[in-house]
């Protein structure tokens, strides 16, 4: 990938609509516009209306074009815009027509964001931002991406970079002068600025990891014995048959997700296989499975079969154990079901999946759940895990930092843990770091 190419790609949706974008961009932009509109002046950044015309002088389409002259655009290259008819014919001749044209390719995915960021137009959590934005089904998810997009995260963590940069620069100025000694007022401030700095990364640390679950959804998972109406209350929930409903035990074997919204915040609610030891190898995956998406969830819903009460199962009592909501279904079966004495810790709700029965409540709980989870008066730093690993690696050379240690090795601690932390924003240039952000945009972004 060469970023003295000029690129091309379709920047809406591969699908009939009322309006197709087609990007250009690199140094040959202006002359393609040209060659398309048979125009040779452009006023920046204001559009025209235009017929689109391939080489051999046919009408691709009439629309309208824009001109961005370089470093004003959103590449930061010269680009071009065509505003065409979203039919699937059209789109597939203006895109023959610039593959065509000599020095013209087609975009990789994310490498017209890639160079952006390239040529200082963003930096990679700004970049992280808007892909975050682009795949955002809440409106939580998309205030997210907007914060990021906007440079909060990104000025943090260079004031964080500037603070051990700041320390590093002065011990360096020691080395170059090794018969002076450094006052011990110097090291004792050196000492507390570290200090702070490590306090800093790990109170962002410490964060129960809520930009990540805001980012990816809030996981709540319904497991229980098989029979136990775990599949009629993510259908009752969800509002669509979801998952298959029978009284036959055992008929879940994999894990069903559903993605929700809840009060703006997205929740991705999984029905798992009934946990019970089996003979059964598929069931057994099944169940396998099962504990561990309980094992990762935020929130457990843990259900008992109303119409087998007061037996209760003893492998989901031992799931009751930390954030768990404890249910019990059918109790439009067995109304008497509230008489009899269930020893929990935990509030007990009672359910009904044919009746409605316990449903607002539940919804309720589930807020409140994630409202705690998510609520916090600061936007979260960290969004994915990329970001806290290199904290973490921070945190490990900011722990080794001493002033008792020869000042090369000081030095080169701090010199690592500023290189940690200017990989979250881009600072530091790595392109295997590049590589893997990039490729999770679409092609004509």
């Amino acid at each position: 990938m060469k970023s003295t190419d000029t690129i091309f790609a379709l920047a809406t949706p591969n699908a009939r609509s009322g309006v197709a974008i087609i990007r250009v961009s690199g140094k040959q932009a202006k002359a393609t516009l040209s060659a398309l509109s048979g125009k040779t002046e452009f006023v920046p950044s204001k559009a025209f209306f235009t017929a689109f015309r391939d080489g051999s002088g046919e009408v691709i389409d009439r629309g309208l074009a824009l001109y961005f002259a370089a470093p004003h655009s959103f590449t930061g290259e010269d680009t071009a815009e065509f505003h065409l008819h979203g039919s699937p014919a059209v789109i597939k001749h203006m895109l023959e027509t610039l593959a065509a044209i000599e020095g013209l390719r087609m975009a990789e995915a994310g490498e017209f964001t890639r160079r952006a960021y390239l040529n200082g137009k963003m930096d990679l959590l700004e970049a992280e931002g808007l892909a975050d934005l682009i795949d955002a089904e809440t409106l939580a998810q998309k205030n997210q991406a907007m914060r990021q997009m906007a440079g909060e995260a990104s000025k943090r963590y260079s004031a964080m970079r500037e603070q051990v940069i700041r320390v590093l620069a002065l011990l360096e100025a020691y080395i170059d002068f090794p018969d002076e000694e450094i006052p011990e007022s110097v090291l004792s401030g050196l000492t507390e600025e570290v200090a702070h700095a490590r306090t800093h990364i790990e109170n962002i640390l410490a964060d129960n990891r809520r930009g990540e679950r805001l980012r990816e959804g809030f996981r709540v998972v319904i497991c229980g014995a098989p029979n136990a109406g775990k599949s009629s209350l993510i259908n009752a929930l969800s509002g669509r048959n979801a998952a298959i409903v029978s009284h036959h035990a055992g008929t879940t074997r994999d894990i069903i997700e559903v993605h929700m919204d809840i009060s703006g915040f997205p929740v991705i609610l999984t029905d798992t296989a009934g946990i019970r030891e089996t003979t059964d190898e598929v069931e057994g995956e099944g169940v396998r499975r099962a504990l561990q998406r309980v094992e990762d969830a935020d929130l457990k819903l843990v259900l008992f079969d109303g119409t087998t009460l007061p037996d209760l199962d003893a492998t989901s009592v031992a799931l009751c154990a930390n954030n768990a909501v404890i249910i019990v279904t059918k109790c439009d079966a067995n109304p008497s079901v509230r008489s009899h004495k269930l020893l929990f810790n935990n509030d007990i709700l009672y359910v009904s999946s044919v009746t409605g029965e316990g449903m607002d409540v539940l919804i309720n709980i589930l807020k409140n759940n994630i409202y705690s989870g998510f609520n916090s008066k600061e936007s979260p730093l960290i969004t994915r895990h990329r970001h806290r690993a290199q904290l973490e690696q921070a945190l490990v050379n900011l722990g080794r930092f001493s002033v008792e240690l020869p000042l090369e090795l000081a030095c080169e601690e701090l010199r690592q843990a500023a290189v940690a932390i200017g990989k979250i924003t881009g600072k530091i240039q790595v392109d295997d770091v590049l590589d893997v952000i990039f490729k999770q945009f679409c092609i004509g972004k």
